[in-house]
This record gives C-alpha cells, structure tokens and sequence, in this order.
C-alpha cells in the first residue's frame, strides 16, 4: 500500500528578479543552479549541499511513494530482459578488407568491438571490450570508434560523466597498446588522413559546450603542439569534420538550424589547407557526397523547400556551378543518398512514410523498394562498401520486429540477414495490430497517430492509451518496433506516436510550421490528438497517458499547463521546461545554436511569445495530472536545474491530489544510464508508474 504520510519536498523561495523589455520575472528558484565546478567539488559549499540535498529528497520522496512497486518493478525489469537476447551480435559489415562486428555476450551490459579479416571464418579480433573498460565507472560510454586506412590504428573516445565531453585515445591494434596521447574536451571521434598517422578531431567551447574547433594531431606529437584548422566564431554555428566514403576528401561541416557551411581538403594531403565549398548563406542548407569527378549535393538551393540532388565538378564547387539532378517535389521530402559505383540510392518520405528510392547511374533502372505495411520504418544503413551490388537496410513496424535486409540491386533479390528475436516465448506478431488515424487539428491541418495494441484488447472509454510525440528539430518519430512496449501492450495498453508539427513526418513545411512563432502548433496539434482519440472512443481522460523527453518533455510541459484534465498521468523526460531563462542565457549549451528553433528572446517579439507557452512560466493555480520527471545532474542538453526548478513550483500551484514525482540520477547525463540492463530499470519504474495509476499490479 501506499504510505498517504509521505510528505512532498518543499524547496525554499529564495526570489531572483529578471527584467527584459520592460517585463519583470521574478524566479523564486533560481537559487538551484550549480556550476559544474560546484558540483564536482571535493568540498562542497553551503548552496551545493543544499542543491544536492533537495535533489536527493525529491529522489527519497519517489522511492517512498513507489516502494510497494518494488516488487513489481523488478518482474517488470526481468520481463523486459527476458525479451532481449543477451549473447547478441550484429550482421557484420565489410569495410577496407575487414568484416566489423558488435557483439553482446550473457550478463554483459556493454558491448565488445571485434572484427575478422578477409573472411567471416577468420579468427576473431577482439578491438574493444567495453565491460572491462567500464570497470569501476557508474557512467561509461566509447563513441566515435575509427580505424585507420592501413588498420592498424583506431581512434576511440571515452566519457565517463555523461555530458558528452569525451576524452580521445588511439590503440594501436597490432600491438595492442593505447598511445600516451589523451585529448581532453572533444565530441568523441577522429578522422583519420590517409597517412595513417595524421587525424583531425573537434574541441568544444569548455563553458558553452558548443563544438567549436577542429585540430589537427601527428601520432607521436604532443597534443600541445596540435594545430588549429579552423575554428567556427559564429556562435549560432557548430562544426565537425568527417571523411567523403570515397575516401578521397576530409570535410569540415558547419551547421546552424538555417544554414551550412562546408570546407574540403584531399585526404592525401593532410598539411594542405581546406577550401570552401559554397561559403555559407542565410537560408541555404546542402550537404555533399563524393562520387568520381563530382560532389552531389541535397540542398534546398532556389525555394527547393523539400530538397534536390544537385551535382558540381570537384574544381567548382560554389553554387553557381551546381546542376540539377532530381528536381524539388512538392509531396517528397528527400532526406538522404548513398552512393554506390552503379547505382545512386535515395531516401524520400511521402505522406509520412520512408521511401528507398534504388536509380542506375545509366538510367537503365529506376525503382522503390516495396513495403506493404500501413505504417513503418524503413531506413539504409551506412553501406561503407563502394563497389558493391548490395544495399542493406533496416525494415520494421509497431508490430514487426526490426529486420536487417540485404538488396541486390541488380536482380533485385533480397535476403534477410537478421530478424530481431524476442524471447520470452510470449511474442507473436499476429497477436498485434497497427493502425494510422488521420486528425483534424483546429487550424484544418490533418494530424497522423499511429497506434498499436493486441488484438484482443477491448477499445472503450476504459482502455489506457499512452500517447508519445517529440515535435521539434525536424526530427521525425517513426512508427516502428519496442519489445519494452510489450510491457504495456500485454497489459491492455494502447501505444500511439502523435506525428506532430515541428517534425518532417509530412515534409519540410510541417517542420517550418512547428518552430519559431509557430511553435504553439506542436503543442495544440498533439492535444487535438489526444481528444481525438477520446472522442474516437479509444480511451477517456481518466486513462489517457502521455510522454516525452528533451524537447518532447517541454510539449509535456505545455500540454499540462493548456489542459491537464485530459491526462491521467504524464512521463517528462529531461524536459526542457524553463525555456525564457535558457534561452537569454548564451552561457549555457546549446543556446546560441538554437535562436533558429526557438527564437531569440532578446527580441522583444520572440521574448513575449515565448513566455506564452514555456512551461516553467506558465504555472499555475490548477490540479495538474500525476506527474513523473526524470533528469541526471550531470545532463549538457538540458541543465538539471530547469526540471527541478519546474517541479518546486509545480507543487506550490497544484491544487489537486495527483501526484507530482521527480527522479535526477546523480551520476548520468541527458541520454540516462549508460549500461544496457540499467537502461532497462529507468524503463521499468516509468512504465510502473503508469501501469500503477490504472491499478495493474502484475
């Protein structure tokens, strides 16, 4: 049973007076944010300890109020394991003469790096055993794995704080060993010059956290001798640097929302110096791929809202020399390409659903893939291989597990070289039913939700339905397969994904709809789903649920504020909630990169709509659905402070019994646990939480 004399933490209100075009904010919590020099402190000081303090009573205050799911949490947890096969291993893929392979072994939480040469028989090369790297950690992540052209070498990066400030190493494989140089404060990947020897990486900005650099180091150097190649000064703009699949060029890619710049350098040349491609414009996005004795380049070049491909000769880069290959298209989105050496391969997205477009460079063959489905994901992997006749790419939906496919694109053959098992004995797909609805939003805008749930569940004002949307950036959530959604599908659940405005679900425009001062349209969208769904008869208020992180936990926070009395319960994960304060503050990362998407409050237009719908200034005197936030002390993407400072306020202006709950894992980031298993238990206790507020108990 639950314990009713648990009491709620209260946090002090210690007022801190704002005032911008003549408008006067007063934050009665401000006091809670630390420097990450506060926190890590050996010795913390007076506000540290009282910070920490109240971070860890909010965490006693949930443990309190689920212990009597504790229980249940844990056959949850096993459950969920019990689906995954633990001595898994991804289909290997071909790369410079080497097959590449991840794999899991039983037990393990993190993954093992090998690879074979040659041949699938040869003897197997352990690269990295991430579980005894991780030994002694309580966060651990490798990232941006890269090997050099003659294989000896491989880059790796390493963060054991999880605020994605990572730590570059190079192993030498031959030997075995890790070479003494240690390059602190990088994105976590290197790019190696065909010498072998000379790779380039990127530093960011130790305050803001932006990437902001690219350095050049010699093996064998001092990395205080590394060399700056660029360094982007615009502080709306990040960089990072790659390498063109030809091999041929090291690119330095800057990004904004609205705008890219890109900077070429022959691979073979690693002391020359990088040339623009097409120097950077308002409004200009492209991005490029090598092919022979042209770059390609998917660009939004001359209104081309949706994107074309356009190619350029290698000497002329700049756009005036650009020639169209695929005209812009109205309804198709291009979102990407491959290059073979006979074929180009192109991935569209028509009325929400991917489309892998397969066109011989001679024009003898031009044909889709076809996927049957109502609603999907589809989507072609990196494909490093250049001569080769096969593309592999992924396939699954709401109710088919993930599947790894090769294509031949010559006799357009296919073999399916991994089905996802879910084990457990219990999964069978035939049991499961998807479906796409079609929503009338308030402004005549027509909504997609995909929803999916067992056939034997019985839809009525009774059913409870968790709705999941994100809605910004232009990322697109697709419709495809969790075997930790069976956990609330075999419960009588229904799953639905609202496909939002401030996405790409139904092309650019739908993106460009849901930014800026048009950003109210993801919010209002996804509340005319949900009573949508009511109205349809798929659920009711009493057990409608929704969730969402990051960006998805700020709709959380809107859509709470709008109307709460649709929601029984809602999940905001790492929610970016005090939007007005972040976004005036250039200090904290990511800001300056984001006035694009969000706009930038020192506007006095900007500044007033945005107060309008951010959700930490928007409380108020209302009863509020139960509420789960979760949030790490250590995130990058969204400071700690705004989830902690939201629910502080949050209880002083509920005037309902629900119940408002917090969680911050005191040593993980923006991205939770790093350990595949620990993931799994943050899983667990949410959908708990959920399944408890509709009293399922096993």
């Amino acid at each position: 049973m639950i314990d009713t004399k648990i009491s709620a933490p209260i946090a002090d209100k210690i007022p801190t007076t704002f005032e911008i075009h003549n408008d006067v904010r007063i934050d009665d919590y401000h006091w809670m944010r630390l420097t990450d020099e506060q926190k890590n402190a050996e010795h913390p000081d007076e506000q540290t300890s009282k910070v920490l303090n109240y971070l860890k009573e909010e965490n006693s205050y949930l443990e309190a109020y689920l212990k009597h799911t504790e229980d249940f949490q844990k056959d949850v947890f096993e459950e969920m394991k019990g689906r995954i096969k633990e001595d898994d291993s991804s289909v290997p893929y071909k790369k410079n003469g080497y097959y590449y392979i991840t794999k899991y072994e039983i037990g393990s939480q993190y993954p093992i790096y090998t690879r074979k040469k040659g041949d699938l028989e040869a003897d197997e090369e352990i690269l990295f055993d991430v579980n005894e790297m991780a030994e002694g950690h309580d966060y651990y992540s490798l990232g941006g794995l890269s090997v050099s052209k003659d294989n000896s070498k491989a880059i790796f990066g390493v963060d054991t704080v999880s605020r994605r400030q990572y730590t570059l190493y190079v192993k030498d494989l031959e030997k075995n060993t890790i070479y003494e140089e240690a390059i602190e404060n990088t994105t976590g990947g290197g790019v190696w010059a065909n010498d072998n020897k000379t790779f380039f990486y990127t530093k960011k900005d130790p305050v803001t956290l932006r990437s902001n650099k690219i350095y050049k180091h010699v093996l064998g150097t001092s990395v205080t001798e590394d060399v700056v190649v660029f360094e982007e000064k615009d502080e709306t703009f990040s960089v990072y640097v790659s390498k063109s699949k030809s091999s041929k060029y090291l690119v330095i890619g800057s990004y904004s929302t609205l705008s890219t710049e890109y900077r070429i350098l022959e691979a073979d040349s690693p002391n020359g110096d990088f040339r623009v491609f097409q120097v950077r414009e308002r409004d200009l996005e492209y991005s490029i791929a090598h092919f022979e004795d042209h770059f390609y380049i998917l660009t939004n070049k001359d209104g081309a809202t949706n994107f074309k491909l356009m190619k350029t000769s290698i000497e002329k880069t700049a756009k005036e020399n650009w020639e169209e290959v695929i005209a812009h298209r109205e309804d198709v989105l291009l979102e990407d390409l491959s290059i073979f050496k006979n074929y180009l391969v192109l991935e569209e997205r028509t009325n929400g659903l991917n489309l892998i477009r397969i066109k011989r460079w001679d024009g003898t063959k031009d044909y889709y893939l076809p996927f049957q489905e109502e609603t999907y994901s589809a989507g072609v992997f990196a494909n490093p291989e250049f001569d080769t006749e096969i593309i592999r790419y992924g396939y699954n939906s709401m109710t088919t597990p993930s599947s790894v496919i090769d294509f031949n694109m010559n006799d357009q053959s296919k073999e399916i070289q991994k089905e996802q098992e879910v084990l457990g004995g219990k999964f069978d797909k035939q049991n499961y039913k998807s479906e796409r609805i079609w929503v009338n939003a308030r402004d005549g805008q027509k909504v997609a939700v995909s929803l999916v749930y067992r056939k034997d569940t019985q839809l009525n004002e009774e059913t409870p339905l968790l709705l999941y949307a994100y809605g910004s950036y232009g990322h697109t959530i697709d419709a495809s397969f969790s075997t930790t959604r069976l956990t609330l599908l075999d419960r009588g659940f229904v799953y639905a994904i609202a496909h939002i405005r401030g996405s790409e679900y139904l092309g650019r425009p739908w993106y460009e709809d849901g930014k800026l001062l048009k950003k109210k349209n993801t919010f209002t969208d996804f509340i005319d789903c949900s009573k949508q769904l009511i109205a349809m008869n798929y659920t009711s208020e009493k057990h409608l649920y929704a969730m969402g992180g990051s960006a998805g936990g700020l709709l959380m926070g809107a859509i709470i504020n709008m109307n709460p009395e649709l929601y029984n319960g809602v999940v905001a994960a790492v929610p970016f909630v005090d939007v007005v304060s972040t976004m005036l503050d250039e200090t904290i990362p990511l800001t300056t990169g984001e006035f694009d998407e969000w706009g930038n409050p020192k506007d006095k237009e900007y500044y007033q709509y945005i107060k309008e719908y951010s959700p930490y200034d928007n409380v108020k005197a209302q009863a509020y659905p139960n509420l789960l936030i979760t949030t790490g002390l250590h995130d990058s993407q969204v400071q700690y402070w705004e989830p902690a400072k939201w629910i502080a306020k949050l209880r002083v202006h509920h005037t309902g019994s629900q119940k408002l709950l917090m969680h911050t894992d005191m040593e993980t980031g923006h991205g939770g646990a790093s350990g595949r298993f620990d993931a799994l238990k943050e899983t667990a206790r949410d959908y708990v939480f959920l399944l408890d507020l509709e009293r399922i108990t096993k």
